[in-house]
């Protein structure tokens, strides 16, 4: 299977948004992103808009974990305890019987067939550019510096 096309650093940006947003807003993961190399955005469903306050923190807490150069890992697991441990929903048809998880230390851990940098300090800085909420989705949207 091939590996999606994805840019490294702002796909890496992206697990560790995730992580942060499930983690201080329990919404779980983006349903819908759209990755590119200048801008990017995450989809949540959720129940309302952040405010700026909200925003802010997770500007920081994301550029927190980014400046603690952690090195990022991958095991290969079966499908069947992938499918058990993590939603595996985003994986394509052709993903295989060896799903291939990636971790970013303590902080994220997610079924993953996008390129991703070896470490968080190649990433830069995070910068939550807007953000708006309408019909139950909040969305994100990103650049790095």
């Amino acid at each position: 299977m091939a590996e999606k096309d994805y840019d490294r650093k702002m796909h890496s940006a992206e697990h560790i948004l995730n992580s942060v947003m499930d983690i201080r807003f329990n919404c779980g993961r983006s349903f819908r992103s759209h990755i590119e190399k200048k801008k990017s955005k995450c989809d949540y469903h959720y129940e309302r808009n952040l405010s700026d306050t909200e925003i802010s923190a997770v500007e920081g807490e994301v550029n927190k974990i980014i400046s603690e150069n952690i090195v990022l890992t991958e095991e290969f697991v079966s499908r069947r305890e992938a499918e058990a441990k993590f939603f595996t929903g985003k994986l394509p048809a052709d993903a295989g019987e060896r799903i291939r998880i990636v971790r970013i230390g303590k902080y994220d851990a997610c079924p993953c067939i996008g390129p991703h940098v070896r470490s968080t300090s190649e990433i830069g800085k995070f910068i939550i550019t807007t953000y708006g909420y309408e019909d139950g989705i909040l969305r994100i949207r990103f650049r790095l510096e």
